[in-house]
């Protein structure tokens, strides 16, 4: 045989038969799947056939759809919060996320009958997109009494840990787990944030982000920060935080005289780097993570898709699912083997 093809046949021995040699777990797109969810249904319009509203469910998959075009992991994890998520910071802070349970309009793009009626309608849709994403070669993933943020941060930093990681979502405090693995893609700025640009934006290290984020609070979970402290002042008193050397919270305490309490408890709030959940909730993660991925099924993607009527809003299923669903399946069939 010639010696050219013999080389070459040996490197496909070395690396085991794999493409390009990639494997499930090389770059892992990770979904806050309720952010993604809410963001969508609160903006678009669309109705199927029947004038019944749609936008939820579309624009989840196609959201979804088009960062996989983009990013082209070699698998997805989709999370949601768990039933009674926000309990342990609720413990430590019994204000937390209050303002989240008040009531107001999700969608000002379309006409419900009631208030009550767009909130039954959000949750049908919710739950036929999880139906729906049971039928692609991904994994979703919900623990009771966990947020996302927290499933997010454990799979990230401490299961997938020689994984290239993207995370979707526009939740800011996602930004704190930028390094030379983990980016952060903003839907809404269509941006993808890497060290380089949260230091850019923020003036401030990815490594250290989470003092902004302890200082500033956060008002759509309703945290509040220490006051006098936005921005351009943590930027201007504490320079330190723009190295790429972690700051300990004892060197922040120094520098925000009589705010001991506030920063202790917000950095227990809000930091995802070693989260603060139980040994046996870390153990089902990691079960479920190291699982076979679901395989696609067309067949029952497409039955639900003429049921909901959404072929005027998704004209060619069949080129979609091949375009953003084919090669993950690929990939999908290498965790049975």
């Amino acid at each position: 045989m010639n010696r050219k093809y013999l080389s070459i046949f040996e490197e496909i021995k070395s690396k085991g038969g794999k493409i390009n040699g990639r494997e499930p777990n090389d770059k892992v797109l990770i979904v806050d799947g309720l952010n993604t969810f809410i963001r969508v249904f609160s903006v678009i319009p669309t109705t199927n056939d029947d004038g019944i509203h749609v936008g939820g469910i579309v624009g989840f998959l196609k959201s979804i759809g088009y960062t996989i075009n983009m990013v082209r992991p070699t698998r997805v994890i989709i999370v949601f919060d768990g039933k009674g998520g926000s309990d342990r910071r609720r413990k430590l802070y019994p204000e937390y996320k209050d303002k989240k349970r008040t009531k107001y309009r999700l969608n000002r793009s379309y006409d419900f009958a009631s208030m009550d009626d767009e909130r039954q309608n959000m949750l049908m849709q919710l739950q036929r997109s999880v139906e729906y994403l049971d039928t692609l070669p991904l994994l979703t993933l919900s623990f009771d009494h966990i947020e996302a943020d927290d499933t997010i941060g454990y799979i990230s930093r401490q299961v997938l840990t020689d994984s290239k990681i993207v995370i979707m979502s526009t939740d800011k405090d996602f930004l704190q787990l930028a390094n030379q693995r983990i980016k952060i893609w903003s839907p809404t700025k269509k941006k993808m944030y890497d060290e380089n640009a949260v230091l850019e934006e923020y003036g401030i290290s990815s490594h250290n982000l989470i003092w902004y984020r302890v200082l500033d609070g956060d008002k759509s979970d309703n945290i509040p920060g220490v006051k006098g402290f936005g921005l351009k002042t943590i930027q201007k008193k504490l320079p330190f935080l723009r190295e790429n050397s972690i700051a300990d919270i004892n060197d922040v305490i120094t520098e925000v005289p009589d705010s001991k309490e506030i920063i202790e408890r917000n950095y227990k709030l809000m930091q995802l780097s070693d989260v603060n959940i139980s040994a046996s909730t870390k153990t089902k993660i990691t079960k479920r993570v190291n699982e076979p991925i679901n395989r696609l099924i067309k067949y029952k993607f497409q039955t639900m898709f003429m049921e909901d009527k959404l072929y005027t809003s998704l004209p060619n299923v069949t080129s979609w699912l091949a375009t953003n669903f084919n090669q993950l399946n690929n990939y999908a069939e290498k965790t049975y083997e």
